[in-house]
Formats: structure tokens, C-alpha cells, sequence
């Protein structure tokens, strides 16, 4: 999250795992599935294209879910929060489409004014609980409901005892996001020898292990624990390059070190490996991986590279407002 809502664009809570909505049978299917595919790949004018077309024909709630998605990484959270509740209005026993339609609300109420945070928190929360209660097992909702619980005040319904009953439902069919919101909560809490040693519990527990070294990673450095930091960064790094199904690590693990303010070079390579990478996804979205190698390479002093990243981000995503905001 950041304040409120938890971002699923491998920002301080990284990534792991998306959920992807079932698609429509019939003649929509073709469209949906392309459009899911651009969104993936990180190409949102085109996965906006097909859906704005779909939606006109038909109206669908798996179009309205997919281009709220699409807005989400985009980061226009108005035009996200508006997108998926259409989708919860046109099936409103879809877990998924609550939960997404939780993280833009949240994604507002860290961004609104006082009045109107309070408001769209507690909107927040409730569309978290809708989804949790309609699909018990939806382990992204939980971890999302855990998170918000554990970061909310209580006067819009958070709570430490309530993060942790999450995490208890949790343990039950997935260990890994239990630990990881045992972490989150202990780091809440100042504690941060039991955050430690859950990230680390992540990290023996899971069959992908390269995400959870990078949150580590993260743990590590919003501790300011600098070598810990890297030797964990090279354990994702090395992890995902044997995984192609985590290749979202090196994206996160440029993140780690990016807005650590270390090693340069480094991050830009992980971003290159990651953009060239078969393993592409919404939860690390191409555009901005140009956005961030655009940044780096200005800061390495290749003021030409830098410009080339920031036309490659625009070529598939011309209304992002960080890559239009450089001035290269």
C-alpha cells in the first residue's frame, strides 16, 4: 500500500502474484484475452483500445476489470475507482472485482484530503471484507485486508488483533503471504528482530523464493542495513534469473535499490534484464520500468539512452504522467 492501499506495482510491498480475472466464453473471449495479454506486456494504449471497444459493444464486467487494471498501473486512481465499480455492479459476487475495487479507493484515500481519506478508507475496508467474504480462500484479498488492518487506525476499522486473525486464515493455505503479513505487522509494531525473522520464514517457505529475498531486501532497507540489503538482492537477482516465473523480482529488486540511491548501473541492468525478459506483468509494468531506466541512465550520464527509454514508455503508454513529466 502506499498509506492505504496495497500497490500491486512493485512499489515498498512487491509483488507476488496478480490475480487474473476468468474470462468470458464466446466471441468476447478473443478480445479479453489480447487485452489481457497487452496489459501483461505492459502495453496499456493497446489493452485501452480493445477494451474501450468491448466495452461499448458489450459492456462486460471482466472489460471493466481489465481496464481498471489497466488505469491502475497507469496510477490515474480516479479513472481506476470508476472502471471497477462498473465491474462490481455487473457481478457483484466476483471477489476479484472487490478487490481491485478496494486498492483504487485506497489509492485515492492516500491522496484525498482529510474528510474525504476517511470516507474512501472505510470504502476501502469494506470492499476488502466483501471479497474475503465471498471467496475465503482468495489469498491476495486476505493479505490486501491484512495489510490495510495492520496500517489503518482503528477509527476506520484497522487493528493490530484483526491483521493477525488474517494471518491465522492465512496459515491455513498459504504460508508463504502469512509470514509476510506476520512481517509487516512486527515491522508496524517496532519489532523488528520477529519482521526479520518472518521474511526470512517467507523465504524457506516458498516455491519462488527470488520475491520474497527482494522483500527482505526492502525490509532491509528501510532499516538502512545497506550490505544486508545487497546480499539479498543478489539472492532475488539470482533466483529470478532461474525463474522465469519470477521475473517481476529483478524489477522489484531494481526498485529496492533505486529509491535506495545506491548502485546505478546496477539497478539499470536488472531493468534491461527484466524488459527483455519473457516473464513481463501488470505487477511491474513495461512503461514504468522505462520511466525508472530513463531516470538512472540521466543520473549514469547518457543523456541519449535516457531519452530513448522515455519515447519507449510513451510508445506504449502515452498518457503515463512520470515519463511525460521528463524533460529528455
Amino acid at each position: 500500500m502506499r498509506a492505504l492501499a496495497r500497490i500491486t506495482l512493485a512499489g515498498l510491498w512487491l509483488a507476488t502474484g496478480t490475480a487474473i480475472p476468468t474470462l468470458a466464453q464466446g466471441g468476447d473471449s478473443a478480445q479479453l484475452t489480447q487485452a489481457n495479454a497487452a496489459l501483461q506486456a505492459g502495453e496499456a494504449d493497446k489493452a485501452t483500445s480493445l477494451l474501450n471497444a468491448l466495452i461499448k459493444s458489450r459492456g462486460k464486467a471482466e472489460a471493466y476489470n481489465l481496464k481498471c487494471r489497466v488505469e491502475y498501473t497507469l496510477e490515474q486512481w480516479d479513472r481506476a475507482a470508476n472502471d471497477c465499480e462498473q465491474a462490481v455492479k455487473l457481478d457483484e459476487q466476483n471477489s476479484d472485482d472487490h478487490m481491485w475495487l478496494a486498492r483504487a479507493l485506497g489509492e485515492k484515500a492516500s491522496r484525498a484530503s482529510f474528510l474525504s481519506a476517511y470516507s474512501l478508507a472505510k470504502r476501502a475496508r469494506a470492499e476488502f471484507e466483501e471479497a474475503v467474504q465471498l471467496n475465503p480462500t482468495n489469498g491476495a484479498a486476505l493479505a490486501d485486508l491484512g495489510q490495510f488492518y495492520y496500517e489503518a487506525p482503528g477509527v476506520v476499522g484497522g487493528g493490530m488483533e484483526k491483521a493477525e486473525r488474517v494471518a491465522a486464515q492465512l496459515d491455513k493455505f498459504d504460508p508463504v503471504r502469512a509470514h509476510n503479513l506476520r512481517g509487516g505487522i512486527a515491522e508496524q509494531r517496532k519489532d523488528y528482530n520477529t519482521a526479520e525473522r518472518e521474511f526470512k520464514a517467507a523465504i524457506a517457505k516458498s516455491p519462488h523464493p527470488a520475491l520474497e529475498w527482494i522483500s527482505l531486501a526492502g525490509f532491509y532497507r528501510r532499516r538502512e542495513r545497506w550490505t544486508e540489503m545487497e546480499s539479498a538482492v543478489h539472492a532475488g537477482q539470482s533466483a529470478g534469473e532461474r525463474d522465469k516465473r519470477a521475473s517481476v523480482a529483478l524489477y522489484n529488486a531494481a526498485n529496492v535499490l533505486r529509491t535506495s540511491g545506491r548502485d546505478s548501473e546496477w539497478a539499470a541492468r536488472m531493468l534491461d534484464e527484466y524488459l527483455a525478459s519473457s516473464g513481463k506483468s501488470e505487477e511491474a509494468p513495461a512503461f514504468v520500468a522505462h520511466t525508472w531506466l530513463a531516470r538512472l541512465k540521466e543520473q549514469l550520464g547518457d543523456a541519449a539512452a535516457a531519452s530513448r527509454e522515455r519515447a519507449a514508455a510513451l510508445a506504449i503508454a502515452h498518457e503515463y504522467k512520470p515519463a511525460l513529466e521528463l524533460k529528455y
